[in-house]
């Protein structure tokens, strides 16, 4: 811990349009990793649109560390069924954050990242100061999959 650069508050919003792995629907989860860290947000029964609002936080020691996200759907007796996967491209947003931008107005815009092969991302994303931080909103296209969209919001954390 002693490399600890700082924390990566990562807020999973919501699910759209995610494929049925069951009969009729599915009960999704998200898994966060990052090297040797696993995070996994809540399971949502039955739901293709699901709503975690789920708060996760890696401790961030490498710029280099590819941050994955997986979402799968929740099986009782076989092991879960893969529902996609997304790479979070946070370089632009370290970028932003190495900068030490302070005291900007809440809501104040400071980049737009499009969509581009290098990312996951299915729409331009919003890098902005809210609440005396520097925040991006994201909607992730998920890969190896038919379809299926996932909202979040990533955060830095100073440390002392």
């Amino acid at each position: 811990m002693e490399d600890l650069m700082g924390l990566l508050r990562i807020r999973v919003k919501r699910g759209a349009n995610l494929v049925s792995r069951d009969s009729q629907s599915s009960d999704p989860f998200v898994v966060i990793t990052m090297g040797p860290q696993t995070l996994k947000t809540s399971r949502v029964e039955n739901n293709c649109n699901p709503e975690w609002n789920d708060e996760l936080t890696l401790a961030f020691n490498d710029h280099n560390q590819p941050v994955i996200l997986e979402v799968y759907d929740k099986d009782t007796f076989t092991s879960h069924d893969r529902m996609g996967d997304a790479e979070i491209d946070i370089r632009p947003f370290l970028d932003i954050q190495a900068m030490g931008l302070q005291e900007l107005p809440d809501g104040t815009e400071v980049k737009r990242v499009k969509p581009s092969k290098d990312n996951c991302l299915a729409e331009e994303s919003r890098i902005a100061f809210s609440n005396g931080k520097i925040v991006q909103d994201m909607i992730l296209k998920l890969r190896n999959v038919e379809r299926g969209e996932v909202e979040i919001q990533i955060e830095w954390i100073s440390v002392p």
